[in-house]
């Protein structure tokens, strides 16, 4: 039948495209370090040096999940072949719309494990703790930020990955002055560090009874979650603690009592706060973590070994100039000022549809490289 014929010539392109991902996701020399990272933990006294050996484990998780995602792949490519086969010798227009829908989902896989190719930072497999930050402007910048974090919860939504609500504190009118919230899954950072920036929008102001047309400002900073291998030191002397009433989101997130927690780190200024754990000391936890992971990135940043080297001047954060541009009027367009990635459909950005951005930029830092 034709449309199995179709399938067959879509599945053996995919076979070949599988044989490239093999080489360019390094499987055969990363299944030899598992084996002698492995055969490291079996060692006597392996443990003895606590922080080494979780070095060692957390390795060969990343490695064996790598490995686990591209069997599972060609596991379903195969199984695919197996039912085109089936389906065209039985005649079974019922196989035919299941082969086509399973071809769409491999395909999707197969583009998602692509795109991993691209991930080469040792911390592109964390999740990501976002912060957006409504610029000036009052109510218009406020509620921009809103839809900017509607947007990524939307994103995240679509690719099965977990929102963690961190922090937040509403807008005086309308959206929010700021919001911290964590994206837990696969390679989360490794995608939302495209997103690092200041975004632009434009449009006809909804607050505005004369219609007037409006341009706001929101900066997003990405984060990765360090795990327990990454050891940031703090000491307690640089460190100031406050505690407040948590608001903001409103229900289970509002809470009587002064659970919320907000760090300072005196050298830098650098603060970070937590207010939707059910405790002050698991606020107190998640922003410490949080406020690591801001110490951590800043210092690569400034290429500098202790956080100690960090002072205020070096932490300043400027707005500088917007990665992305979201014109709502006098037309309609989205566009990456980086990449030159620009897309007409508003809407479904909106709706998080931002792999095309995503891609182009991942792609871009790979050529650049």
């Amino acid at each position: 039948m034709l449309e199995f014929d179709q399938y067959r010539a879509r599945l053996s392109e995919l076979t070949e495209g599988l044989e490239l991902l093999h080489d360019a996701l390094h499987i055969a020399p990363t299944l030899d370090e598992i084996a002698e990272l492995e055969a490291r933990a079996q060692e006597p006294g392996f443990w003895n040096d606590v922080e080494a050996a979780q070095k060692v484990q957390t390795r060969i998780r990343h490695l064996q999940k790598r490995v686990d995602h591209y069997r599972a792949l060609k596991q379903q490519l195969e199984d695919l072949e197996i039912l085109c086969e089936l389906g065209d010798e039985a005649e079974d227009r019922q196989i035919i719309e299941e082969v086509g829908a399973g071809l769409k989902k491999l395909e999707n896989l197969f583009e998602k494990m692509r795109l991993e190719t691209l991930f080469t930072g040792d911390l592109d497999d964390s999740n990501a703790i976002l912060t957006l930050h409504a610029g000036a402007g009052g109510t218009e910048a406020q509620d921009w930020a809103e839809m900017l974090y509607r947007m990524y919860q939307r994103w995240a939504e679509a690719h099965d990955f977990e929102v963690k609500l961190l922090d937040f504190l509403e807008g005086d009118e309308a959206g929010l002055k700021s919001v911290s919230f964590m994206v837990i899954g696969d390679y989360a950072y490794g995608y939302l560090r495209a997103e690092m920036g200041v975004h632009r929008l434009v449009r006809i102001s909804p607050f505005d009874s004369s219609g007037r047309r409006h341009t706001s400002f929101a900066s997003l900073e990405v984060m990765p979650e360090l795990d327990d291998s990454i050891e940031i030191n703090i000491r307690s002397e640089d460190l100031r603690v406050d505690t407040y009433r948590s608001s903001g989101a409103g229900g289970q997130h509002v809470n009587k009592t002064e659970s919320a927690i907000r760090l300072t780190h005196l050298p830098t200024g650098v603060v970070v706060s937590c207010q939707t754990e059910r405790s002050q000391v698991q606020n107190r936890e998640t922003a410490m973590g949080m406020l690591k992971a801001k110490l951590f990135a800043l210092a690569r940043a400034a290429q500098m070994d202790r956080i100690e080297d960090l002072k205020g001047n070096q932490m300043e954060i400027a707005w500088g100039s917007q990665i992305r541009s979201y014109v709502f009027c006098p037309y309609t367009m989205v566009k990456d000022h980086r990449t030159g990635y620009e897309t007409t459909a508003v809407d479904a950005v909106m709706d998080g549809d931002l792999d095309g951005f995503i891609n182009a930029y991942l792609s871009g830092m790979k050529i650049e490289k």
